[in-house]
């Protein structure tokens, strides 16, 4: 019996769960912004600082990130080693503060699906969305249902998760946001 007690509590974190790159889709669903919408992208996600005026401050997102670690029951609790990310992004039209798109997302290593990697492919996702290659709709569902395989289908199969030195580049090169 004293095999077993030590077996469980080695296998198992003391502390709670192990982070996922995903988050767990029961407590973050997504949520979506219903201000955008296919016809209004042109005068919403598609303009240059628009997100600015829809994103919720962090005395909102901060005690949010903090009561999530531990109702996920996160092993690791340490604030700073997550991202109050939103699951639909701003910039595809994601709800700006509902608790059922906002979740801890964890930065992770340079080569692991961590928050740097997902905010590579919202870049490609609203450059593809503003230029009418990809439906607004379908790129919303890609990343509420499972961004890493959109990243794999869109981006490459190997994560690109170091931290970004600019993000010009990652848009359209000139800094313009507009498409």
């Amino acid at each position: 019996m004293r095999w077993l007690l030590l077996i469980l509590a080695i296998s198992f974190p003391v502390f709670g769960w192990a982070q996922s790159a995903l988050p767990d889709r029961a407590r973050t669903p997504g949520a979506i912004n219903p201000a955008v919408t296919p016809a209004t992208i042109a005068d919403t996600i598609c303009v240059r600082g628009w997100t600015q005026q829809v994103r919720p401050p962090v005395s909102y997102t901060e005690p949010l990130k903090k009561a999530q670690i531990r109702a996920f029951g996160y092993a690791d609790r340490r604030p700073w080693k997550y991202e109050e990310d939103h699951l639909i992004p701003l910039d595809l039209g994601g709800s700006p503060s509902s608790p059922l798109n906002l979740w801890p997302e964890p930065h992770l290593g340079p080569d692991q699906w961590g928050a740097f990697a997902k905010d590579r492919l919202e870049a490609v996702m609203v450059r593809l969305v503003c230029r009418h290659r990809v439906g607004l709709r379908r790129a919303q569902s890609i990343m509420a249902r499972n961004w890493i395989e959109g990243y794999r289908r869109y981006i490459g199969p190997t994560p690109d998760n170091s931290r970004p030195h600019r993000w010009r580049s990652a848009w359209n090169g000139s800094g313009d946001h507009r498409w």
